[in-house]
């Protein structure tokens, strides 16, 4: 295939019921995801959490993304709030700012400060594991299987 598929046309496939072009949208997005959300949450193992969330909630929300912005810019504003909602639910003060897009784009994280492991925080992390397990449990069965293949 020579030309390059628009985020738009993967967009109507999805609402349209193919769920591949929902993956090609993860492919093509899931890196600059994680850099953004790594700005807000500085624990490795829970940047992917919260990216995976992220995801899930943007393939939730799809049938009902109008097109009025960019679909990255949509992505983007979901991974924000997933993060921002993360860190109020470990009992963290999310930023009064938000991260740039363009510049979350760049970020590669190296400089971000590695977080030591507490009892609280394994407390934490386990008890979001948990809820974790429990969401994709209630998820359909098909994207249980696509969200577990993919991890």
């Amino acid at each position: 295939m020579s030309e390059q598929i628009t985020d738009q046309q993967l967009v109507e496939r999805v609402q349209q019921g193919d769920k591949n072009a929902f993956n090609l949208l993860v492919t093509r997005y899931q890196h600059k995801v994680m850099h953004l959300v790594s700005r807000y949450v500085k624990n490795t193992g829970d940047v992917a959490d919260v990216t995976q969330d992220a995801f899930i909630k943007a393939y939730r929300a799809l049938p009902n993304f109008r097109g009025d912005s960019a679909f990255y810019t949509w992505l983007y504003r979901i991974a924000v709030n997933s993060a921002k909602n993360y860190l109020v639910a470990i009992g963290r003060k999310p930023p009064a700012n938000d991260v740039d897009a363009e510049e979350a784009d760049y970020y590669d994280g190296s400089d971000a400060l590695k977080e030591h492991s507490s009892p609280e925080r394994s407390v934490l992390s386990d008890e979001l594991e948990a809820t974790l397990f429990r969401a994709m449990e209630k998820l359909p069965d098909d994207l249980r299987m696509a969200i577990t293949l993919r991890e």
